[in-house]
């Protein structure tokens, strides 16, 4: 078996960092000085990662123009697009990495070339911590007039294959400090202006909601109360009840806006797991198996003590509620229909050694890859 990388969040926020973390204006500062550095560009702190996207799509992009995304994605990019006045290009998916390649971008300009038209943008998700073949893709961007924006919220500190950084190659680079993400701090996130942007970006000038900052502040509690409930199977009951009260926010459900900006503590906390790593190489966020008898595999890991099933992907655009709005082309992405079929991937919030079990579990069951 592939041995799986579970990213920054072994040494991410705990219950006491966000409990107790004072942030101050100079940790905000510090934080944008810090990203502008590493991404060499403006950088521009934001309520979430969705954010952080639709103004990278504004600063660069026009209303009515469409912009290729990753057939195999969540309801934030989707979003994000949306609401910068944009249209979706979902492209397929290569099963072993959860991106496109080359092959699949060109789908879009075979055939009617009315599907091309005004496609402007790319969006590069470098799903779960995969990188893509940047230079190919990069190849491609330039043949077609593409402006690259590379979403990093799997991806920080990642390199891709050529060795660049991650982050250091499109106009834009927009972060996300959300739940199960490469950089944790419970929600948040930041958007790198590289190029001179075409349009001006006003920054966020109120600081986040009460309700949204105590969430953050006591998530990383509620998660490891209800993590020792597993065993008895009663920590996904107390979550779904701290969800229904509004004690927990579902990831999905962190609106977009652009007039507020995470926490000064949240700031703090991005800041000191940056300064944790250089580069991780070519790490995974969350390592992924594709299982035949899915739903047999979770209800097996269940009886273990593991709850894995709402973590990527319910449905090609993820999560499942919001799916029949999208309109998503289940005939021209056949293979991430698939994937979200087959899938099973790591939460961050187990450690590898109370994974050795749930590796066990999911053997028997393994299609679709080479595994070692």
């Amino acid at each position: 078996m592939k041995r799986y990388y579970l990213g920054l969040n072994e040494n991410g926020p705990k219950a006491k960092d966000c409990l107790f973390s004072r942030g101050t204006s100079g940790d905000l500062r510090a934080l944008s000085e810090y990203l502008a550095g590493r991404y060499q560009g403006e950088a521009i702190l934001t309520k979430n990662g969705r954010s952080a996207l639709a103004m990278a799509l504004r600063a660069y992009l026009e209303p009515g123009d469409k912009v290729i995304v990753n057939a195999f994605t969540c309801y934030a990019v989707y979003e994000a697009i949306m609401e910068a006045g944009m249209a979706p290009v979902f492209v397929d998916i290569n099963e072993k990495t959860l991106n496109f390649d080359v092959k699949t971008l060109e789908e879009p300009w075979k055939g009617a070339a009315v599907h091309a038209n005004r496609i402007k943008g790319i969006i590069i998700q470098n799903s779960l911590g995969n990188p893509v073949d940047i230079e190919a893709v990069e190849k491609f961007a330039k043949k077609h007039g593409l402006t690259i924006i590379e979403d990093l919220a799997h991806s920080a500190g990642v390199r891709y294959p050529d060795g660049r950084e991650i982050g250091t190659v499109g106009v834009a680079a927009a972060l996300s400090f959300g739940k199960d993400k490469a950089i944790n701090a419970i929600s948040g996130g930041a958007v790198i202006l590289r190029e001179t942007p075409v349009h001006e970006i006003e920054a966020p000038f109120k600081a986040p909601k009460l309700s949204d900052h105590l969430r953050a502040r006591f998530y990383p509690a509620f998660c490891s109360i209800c993590k020792g409930l597993n065993g008895i199977h009663l920590g996904g009951i107390m979550m779904r009840a701290l969800i229904k009260i509004h004690w927990v926010e579902r990831s999905a459900d962190n609106r977009l806006n652009f007039e507020r900006r995470l926490s000064k503590f949240q700031a703090r906390l991005a800041l000191l797991q940056f300064k944790k790593f250089h580069h991780r190489g070519e790490g995974k966020l969350r390592e992924f198996y594709l299982v035949k008898n899915r739903d047999k595999v979770l209800a097996k890991l269940r009886q273990a003590g593991y709850y894995f099933d709402a973590f990527w992907y319910e449905k090609p655009v993820s999560p499942a509620r919001y799916y029949k709005e999208i309109k998503f082309p289940e005939k021209t992405c056949p293979v991430s229909v698939k994937v979200t079929k087959e899938i099973i991937n790591f939460p961050l919030y187990y450690t590898p050694e109370e994974l050795e079990k749930a590796i066990e579990i999911i053997k028997p069951y393994l299609i679709g890859r080479d595994y070692d």
